[in-house]
Parts: structure tokens; C-alpha cells; sequence
């Protein structure tokens, strides 16, 4: 087993010291031999506060065809019912620019607008360390196979030097045969005939 310091060193070539804390913890699960692979997604989740699951909620359901179709609904009903109480009474509770309305419409979109902010933020923040954590998974994952490479050579090595042993071993038994052959022949053609 390898130590951390020995692979920053040879996959590296710089000291462990001189590493980013996320190279060291992937030398430190290489040499250890442990899994680098967890749901990041779900420890932030675990770490949200209430205001923050409050935003993503109201960020989902704004950005949803159920909040596209009930707002379009309710802006029908308000038009409709003002042109009803004027058609029937000659009044509005709010005249046609729709003032009151308008200033419903706003106040949703200065309310809604910095809450989808804050969810974009939070969700941009959960895609960095995404990101940084499948970077830790795509370096040891890349470093696992140098080792890998690094096994394999060192098993060609070792192979080719007993292969290189078993043939000299048979070019010398060759040879012997080849040697015993010709005293013999040469003793059977020494040999009188009778």
C-alpha cells in the first residue's frame, strides 16, 4: 500500500504539502483505498435552513406551468369581474388601466424575483460543488488507472523475463538434443558393419 506523500510524488511530481486540499484527500482515499463517490446533493439539502427551502419551493412553483395557468386565471376573473360590475352597475372597484392590479402584479414580481434569486444562487452554489466533487471522482478515477497502467507494465515485465528464462531453457535443451543426436548418428556410422 502506497502512501499519500509516495503518489502526490510520482502522479504529481510535486510534494503532498504543495497540493490543493482536494488532491490530498484523493491521494489520501487512493493510498487508503477508499471511495471517493457521495451524494453531495443530499448533504446540502440536510444543511438547508427554512428559509432557504422556503426559496427553492417558491422558486419551483414560479417557474411552473400550475403558477403560469392560475395567474393567467386569475388576471381573466379580475378583468372579467370589472367588466361584469361595470356593464351592471356603471362601476369598477378598478378602472380599466387596471391600477390596483398593476400594483398586485409589482409587488408579486419585487417579492418573487429576488426569492428566485436567492434559489438560482443556491442552485448554482449545489453545481459548483458538484462539479468540484466529480472533479475529486474523475482525478482518483484517472490516477487509479496510471496504477493500473503502472501493475500491468510491472506483470509484462515480470512475464517477459520468464519468458526469456523458459526459452533459453528450451534453445539449451535444443541444443543438448541436438548435440545427443549427432554423437549417436555419428556412433552408428562409426559402427562396423557386419
Amino acid at each position: 500500500m502506497q502512501k499519500p506523500a509516495e503518489l502526490a510524488e510520482k502522479f504529481f511530481g510535486v510534494p503532498y504539502e504543495a497540493l490543493d486540499e482536494r488532491a490530498k484527500n484523493v491521494a489520501r482515499l487512493i493510498a487508503e483505498r477508499k471511495h471517493v463517490a457521495r451524494d453531495s446533493a443530499k448533504e446540502l439539502d440536510a444543511a438547508m435552513t427554512r428559509g432557504q427551502r422556503a426559496a427553492d419551493a417558491v422558486a419551483a412553483f414560479g417557474g411552473s406551468w400550475i403558477f403560469i395557468t392560475c395567474f393567467i386565471a386569475i388576471m381573466i376573473v379580475w378583468v372579467g369581474l370589472n367588466s361584469l360590475i361595470l356593464a351592471k352597475y356603471s362601476k369598477t372597484f378598478d378602472p380599466y388601466p387596471y391600477i390596483l392590479l398593476n400594483l398586485f402584479l409589482s409587488m408579486l414580481a419585487a417579492i418573487q424575483a429576488p426569492i428566485i434569486l436567492m434559489a438560482q444562487n443556491r442552485q448554482s452554489y449545489k453545481d459548483r460543488i458538484s462539479a468540484e466533487h466529480d472533479y475529486e471522482i474523475n482525478l482518483k478515477a484517472e490516477l487509479e488507472i496510471m496504477l493500473l497502467h503502472d501493475k500491468v507494465d510491472i506483470l509484462r515485465d515480470k512475464q517477459w523475463t520468464e519468458l526469456l528464462t523458459i526459452q533459453k531453457e528450451q534453445m539449451d535443451a535444443l541444443k543438448n538434443l541436438l548435440i545427443s543426436s549427432r554423437t549417436s548418428g555419428d556412433k552408428t556410422s562409426q559402427s562396423p558393419a557386419a
